[in-house]
């Protein structure tokens, strides 16, 4: 079948290979320093810092057996109460595909979940699942993990970029996820939207910004000059991001950045 010309000029993104832009990997921040650098970032990190608020609530009071699949830099690490076992498990390829190469991690093929998986009391999946192959399957290996009575937490991206191309490969919807979650075996599904649609506004005009303000993949002389023209637009950047911080005080609509979600595992 013939292509139309003004398509067949286009991109053929299903050829993409990797992003014009990457944000910086999230992490542990085990110093001060570090750690006012990472409440900086989920300031001005939309999807970082309302994943980092909703997990917080989810988690907080958690016992026993702690795992976090897909768990890259191990960020949330510090959430979880002291005397709580984590065992943070990731794929082989992490390093390779997302950037992380964490100690303490259990690395496997992405197949089944390693043994140290087994009789956790809470399953936490944070921005991963979108960048599964078959989600079906990663919910029922969630499921089988967790003792009765167990919770699985996660977070999806609804209103965000295509990112670590090409290893990116889906968006849900509260009734997707509900459905997803239920034929693997978890009752009690809920789902909570992260923001609005002016707090996905403010995200989406922050992002266009972004490339100025941290450009990436050129020289340091490029470099210097693209932030210097990029500078003018902090006061807007900051504007935007006390905005999207007002907006989350709202209830979330049919737009938002993405979800949270709380199940279990029937008792």
């Amino acid at each position: 079948m013939a292509i139309a010309l003004a398509l067949s000029e286009r991109t053929n993104l299903a050829e993409q290979t990797r992003e014009r832009w990457r944000p910086p990997a999230l992490a542990a921040a085990p110093t001060k320093a570090s750690r006012w650098g990472a409440t900086l970032r989920r300031f001005f990190d939309l999807q970082a810092g309302t994943c980092w608020n909703d997990v917080a609530e989810l988690v907080a009071g958690s016992k026993g057996k702690v795992v976090d699949v897909g768990c890259g830099g191990q960020p949330y690490r510090v959430l979880f109460p002291k005397g709580v076992e984590y065992v943070g498990i990731d794929i082989a390829d992490a390093a390779t595909n997302f950037g992380y190469d964490t100690s303490g991690t259990v690395y496997f093929d992405g197949g089944e979940w390693p043994q140290q998986a087994a009789n956790a009391d809470l399953v936490l999946c944070t921005e991963v699942l979108e960048h599964v192959a078959s989600p079906a399957k990663f919910l029922e290996q969630a499921h089988r993990s967790l003792r009765p009575g167990g919770s699985l937490v996660g977070t999806v991206p609804f209103a965000a970029r295509w990112h670590f191309i090409p290893f990116d490969y889906w968006r849900f919807t509260p009734s997707g996820l509900k459905q997803l979650l239920e034929e693997a075996g978890f009752e009690n599904v809920q789902v909570w939207a992260r923001g609005n649609a002016l707090t996905v506004a403010c995200y989406k005009s922050m992002a266009l910004f972004l490339p100025l303000l941290m450009p990436q993949g050129k020289s340091s002389i490029s470099t210097w000059l693209t932030r210097l023209l990029g500078a003018p637009l902090v006061p807007a950047f900051v504007l935007l991001a006390l905005v999207a911080a007002a907006s989350l005080k709202m209830d979330g609509g049919d737009d938002c950045l993405g979800y949270s979600v709380l199940a279990q595992r029937a008792c």
